[in-house]
């Protein structure tokens, strides 16, 4: 029996709250879209895998998905609007000789080999199955009565199941399916378009661990079910980089400092050469986007922005992915005012936007020397060690 898999990575994944799509963002030293593919690519009966992407990500995760699947490797393709019509996508690309094909989501990197097993083979014989896990809690149903939600029902427990994937089709099944993954009916997973159709779909047990990262705090839980059995900590380096040139009629913020001055440092924020520097190496070590993508310069509600208060919030959401600072060094390039004079409040101030202490962070002042084009400008270079929580 012939079986290949399509991991469907085609979202935007935007949930997560962060500039980057979740699949791109790292477990360890490993994208969650790395992990999907490499596990379902080590199942024995797995002859190969199909990837699908958003077509703005297709040459990256080529490379990426070459790497995790190997010479399983099928093909890499784009995804459409719905994840109906990614799933449709790859599902074209499985040669047709596959007797069965997996779909599985790249959100849940944690997938066994036992669990594709069991969906294989329920898959064979009745045509349709998905992995689902059992309902451990009491569950009620519940109605609302203005600002009020009231009990009006328990549902028996056993009745119910939690779908996760890979769901499995053979493919007769498969053949029928298709047509209507691209129809104006829209489902949450392909199992409900085959029940749609009239198929009997077979459910087998899934796994606890097999669990979609969605939120903020899915991917936090899972780096550090990951480490827990790691023997030391990851780390990750992010470099950061920003200039501004003097203005007149500014306030000089440096590092969230406030420093008496004529001039200060323009820019659509407070101009905060050094907090963006940061935010960049920060947000980069952990691959969640850039200062840019998270407050746009083309966005009304960051003018005269706080930038320290933006690097607070940055540097949350790389706490709720699992990471916190190791340590930072930045190199402030400028005539004017002289770094050394301010570094201790610099250091201060940017230890308690990155929930450490002063020690962890070193900052040095350096002059352009004569460079005529830094003259009027403030430069900084920024690098930030994080580690694992």
């Amino acid at each position: 029996m012939i079986v290949d898999v399509v991991v469907a990575a085609g979202g935007q994944g935007r949930r997560l709250g962060g500039a980057v799509a979740k699949q791109w963002l790292t477990l360890g030293d490993r994208t969650i879209f790395e992990r999907s593919i490499a596990a379902c690519a080590a199942s024995p009966r797995v002859r190969g895998v199909v990837a699908v992407v958003p077509e703005a990500d297709l040459d990256d995760a080529r490379v990426l998905a070459r790497s995790a699947a190997g010479a399983k490797l099928i093909a890499v393709v784009a995804g459409g609007a719905r994840r109906q019509d990614s799933v449709a996508a790859g599902l074209s690309a499985v040669p047709a000789d596959a007797d069965v094909v997996l779909v599985h989501d790249a959100a849940r990197p944690f997938v066994t080999d036992a669990v594709i097993g069991r969906v294989i083979d329920a898959t064979a014989g009745t045509g349709v199955a998905i992995a689902a896990a059992r309902v451990h809690d009491t569950v009620k149903h519940v109605s609302i009565d203005g600002d009020t939600r009231w009990i009006d029902g328990t549902i028996p427990r056993d009745d119910l199941a939690l779908a996760q994937t890979p769901q499995g089709f053979r493919r007769d099944v498969l053949d029928a399916l298709l047509p209507a993954m691209t129809s104006p009916v829209e489902v949450t997973d392909e199992a409900s378009l085959a029940e749609r159709l009239g198929h009997r779909v077979q459910v087998v047990e899934g796994h606890p661990d097999n669990v979609k990262i969605t939120t903020e705090e899915d991917l936090a839980r899972a780096r550090r079910a990951l480490g827990a059995g790691a023997s030391s900590s990851a780390t990750r380096i992010g470099i950061g980089y920003d200039s501004h040139r003097f203005a007149e009629g500014r306030r000089l913020v440096i590092g969230g400092v406030h420093v008496p001055d004529a001039r200060g440092l323009a820019g659509h924020s407070d101009g905060d050469a050094v907090c963006h520097a940061v935010t960049d190496a920060v947000l980069g070590a952990a691959n969640l986007g850039d200062v840019g993508g998270l407050f746009p310069d083309t966005d009304p509600a960051f003018k005269d922005a706080d930038s320290l208060a933006l690097l607070r919030d940055a540097f949350a959401r790389v706490q709720a992915a699992g990471w916190r600072l190791g340590n930072l060094d930045l190199v402030v390039i400028c005539h004017r005012p002289k770094i050394g004079r301010i570094a201790e409040a610099l250091r201060a101030s940017l230890a308690g936007a990155l929930a450490t202490t002063p020690d962890c962070i070193s900052v040095k002042g350096k002059t352009p020397e004569g460079t005529s084009a830094l003259e009027d400008a403030l430069i900084v270079h920024a690098v930030a060690l994080l580690v694992t929580e």
